[in-house]
C-alpha cells in the first residue's frame, strides 16, 4: 500500500450533495454544533494538559536535579520556537485534513511524549522530547479555528469562538494544581506521566466523536443555514482558488494581518512570561511552596476565562463583530495590571492572587480576538493558516519569554521582569492602532495591501 493512500484517511472530506430537507438540515446543525464544541472543548483543554505540564512541575524538577533557572527556560525556548513553526505548518495541514484525525492523533503523540519524558533524567533527553512535543502541540489549534469558522457564523462567531478558547482556561487552571499535587506527593515525574495518559485517552475520543465541514455531510454553509448577510459576503468572495494563491493573496499580502501578527509577538510575551515564571517569582520573592503559587495561576486562568467571554461577546456586542477596539480596550488592561503585580511589596494571598485574576482576565482576551481577527481577515478556505501565521509570531514571543527572560531577570531581578513585560506591553497597543477606523462590512478581508 503506498504511503498517499495510507495517508488518504487524514485528507478532509469530499463534499457532498445538500439533499436533506430543511427540517433535517436544522435538526443536523444543531446536534453537531453542539457535539463538535463539546469536542473541541475537551480536546484543547487536555492538548494544555501536555503543554503545560512541564511548566507547571519544573520548580520542582530543576531543585530536584540541581539545575539552574536557565536549563529550564531554554527549554521553553526551544519548545516556544518549534511550536510557532509548527502552528503555521499545521494550520495549512489542517485547511487540507480532515480535523477529527488531525486533532486526535495530535493529542494522543503529545500523551505518549509526556510518558517518556517522565521517564527521562538528561537535559538532552528532556529537550529533545519537549521539542517533539511541540511539533504536535500544533495539531491543537488549526483544527478548532477551521471547525469555528465553518460550523460558527460571523454574527455568532465572537461568542462561540471565545467559549472554545475558554478550553485552555480550563486546561491551564487544572494542570498546575494537578501537577503540582502529584509532585509533592509522589514525585514530579508523575506529573508529566499522568497528564500524558489523559492526552491518549481524549485523544481516541476526538478521532471518534468531531466531524468534518457541513458541506462533507450534505449540509449547506453556515451563511446559508443562519441567513448571515456578512458570512455569505465572505463565502461569495472566497472563491476556489489552490492553496499557494490563497496564502499569497490572503495571507503574506494582507498587511492587516501582519499587523496583528506583529502585535500578537508581543502579548505573548506577557502571557506566556507570567505563566512560566509566575510560580518562581512567588516562591522566590514571597516565599510561597510550589502548590500556593500554582494555586496563584489558577487565579489567573479564572480570570482568562472570564475575561475572554467578555472580550468575545464584547467584541459582538458593541462593535459589530469588529475585533480591534476591544483588543486595544484589553490591552490597556494588562499594563495597568501588570503596574499592579509589580507595585506589591507585602505578603497578602487574596491581594496576589487577585492580581494575578485580573492579569488572566485581560491578558487572553487580546490572545483570542487576534487569532479571531486573523481568520476573518483571510480566506475562508484559509482560516488555519492565517491562524497559524499569527501563532507563529505569538510563539516567538514566547520563546523571547523563555530564556531570553530568565536572563533579564537573572540580570535585573524581578524589576528588569516588570519592566520587560510593561514594555512589550505597550507595543503590542501601538501595532493595533493602524487597525482601527472605518470597515467594509465584510471584515478585513477587504482590506489587503
Amino acid at each position: 500500500m503506498s504511503l498517499n493512500r495510507w495517508l488518504g484517511w487524514l485528507r478532509a472530506m469530499p463534499e457532498a450533495p445538500v439533499e436533506k430537507s430543511r427540517e433535517e438540515i436544522d435538526a443536523a446543525y444543531r446536534h453537531w454544533r453542539i457535539h463538535i464544541m463539546l469536542g473541541l472543548y475537551a480536546g484543547y483543554a487536555v492538548f494544555y494538559f501536555t503543554r503545560r505540564s512541564f511548566n507547571s512541575i519544573m520548580p520542582a524538577m530543576l531543585d530536584d536535579l540541581g539545575w539552574e533557572r536557565a536549563a529550564g527556560g531554554a527549554i521553553l525556548s526551544m519548545f516556544y520556537i518549534v511550536y510557532g513553526a509548527s502552528r503555521f505548518i499545521s494550520g495549512m495541514l489542517s485547511d487540507l485534513a480532515n480535523p477529527r484525525y488531525f486533532m486526535g492523533l495530535g493529542l494522543i503523540i503529545t500523551g505518549v511524549i509526556n510518558i517518556l519524558f517522565g521517564f527521562s533524567s538528561s537535559l538532552l533527553a528532556f529537550t529533545a522530547l519537549w521539542t517533539l512535543n511541540a511539533f504536535f502541540q500544533g495539531w491543537g489549534w488549526p483544527p478548532c479555528a477551521k471547525l469555528m469558522t465553518v460550523w460558527y457564523s460571523r454574527n455568532e462567531r465572537g461568542f462561540w469562538w471565545a467559549v472554545c478558547n475558554t478550553s485552555h482556561n480550563v486546561g491551564g487552571a487544572l494542570i498546575p494544581l494537578l501537577a503540582a499535587t502529584l509532585a509533592m506527593s509522589v514525585g514530579w515525574r508523575y506529573g508529566m506521566i499522568v497528564p500524558g495518559m489523559i492526552g491518549i485517552a481524549v485523544g481516541l475520543f476526538l478521532c471518534c466523536r468531531l466531524r468534518d465541514r457541513p458541506a462533507s455531510m450534505g449540509l449547506p454553509t453556515v451563511g446559508t443555514w443562519r441567513r448571515d448577510e456578512l458570512e455569505l459576503e465572505q463565502e461569495q468572495s472566497s472563491a476556489r482558488l489552490p492553496m499557494w494563491p490563497i496564502l499569497q493573496r490572503y495571507v503574506f499580502g494582507n498587511r492587516f494581518i501582519w499587523l496583528l501578527a506583529a502585535s500578537y509577538l508581543f502579548v505573548y510575551v506577557v502571557r506566556i512570561g507570567i505563566n512560566d515564571w509566575g510560580n518562581k517569582y512567588l516562591q522566590e520573592q514571597h516565599g510561597y511552596d510550589l502548590l500556593t503559587a500554582n494555586s496563584a495561576i489558577f487565579c489567573l486562568e479564572v480570570g482568562g476565562f472570564l475575561g475572554t467571554l467578555v472580550a468575545g461577546w464584547g467584541s459582538d456586542r458593541f462593535f459589530r463583530g469588529d475585533r480591534v477596539p476591544m483588543n486595544i480596550l484589553f490591552t490597556l488592561g494588562i499594563l495597568l495590571s501588570v503596574a499592579l503585580l509589580w507595585a506589591i511589596r507585602i505578603d497578602h494571598y487574596l491581594l496576589i492572587a487577585g492580581s494575578f485574576f485580573l492579569l488572566g482576565f485581560f491578558i487572553f482576551g487580546p490572545q483570542m480576538l487576534i487569532g479571531m481577527a486573523a481568520a476573518e481577515a483571510a480566506h475562508k478556505e484559509s482560516a488555519g493558516a492565517a491562524t497559524g501565521f499569527v501563532g507563529v509570531f505569538g510563539y516567538l514571543g514566547a520563546a523571547l519569554s523563555g530564556y531570553p527572560l530568565a536572563k533579564v531577570t537573572d540580570t535585573w531581578g524581578w524589576d528588569g521582569f516588570f519592566l520587560a513585560l510593561s514594555v512589550t506591553t505597550l507595543l503590542s497597543a501601538m501595532l493595533l492602532l493602524p487597525l482601527l477606523g472605518p470597515r467594509k462590512r465584510s471584515g478585513l478581508v477587504s482590506r489587503r495591501a
